[in-house]
């Protein structure tokens, strides 16, 4: 099967693939890692998934996305929040992801620590 952007299946794997960084290659392309698009039984194409570096700031972008708003210019309320989709979604997991944050939201690491350890009491 040729290669088509405008395949369905990629159509509909598109916003999936934007979300996460991840690239779209043709089958031809594949590598042993990446994920086989499968169309009625044929191979139309791959989504090969980005490297870990870099997972951190994909994570702050799509919690950026889902509360409206840069993580600097949220409300204490809605800071609070992004800490707990960004460890709900393992970003704490990354080495230096709480500096990383806290310097995202232009607060201090010990206010990404008490957010968090609220969290978990």
């Amino acid at each position: 099967m040729t290669f088509s952007p405008d395949h369905p299946v990629i159509a509909a794997a598109r916003p999936l693939i934007d979300a996460v960084g991840a690239t779209l290659i043709s089958h031809e392309n594949m590598s042993a890692g990446d994920i086989e698009l499968k169309w009625e039984g044929e191979v139309v194409a791959a989504i090969r998934l980005p490297p870990l570096h870099g997972a951190l700031d994909r994570i702050i972008e799509s919690v950026e996305r889902e509360l409206g708003s840069k993580l600097s210019e949220l409300s204490r309320n809605d800071k609070q929040k992004a800490i707990r989709l960004l460890d709900d979604q393992g970003a704490f997991i990354l080495r230096r992801a709480v500096e990383d944050v806290a310097d995202a939201m232009k607060v201090s690491r010990i206010t990404v620590y008490n957010y968090l350890n609220a969290l978990h009491r």
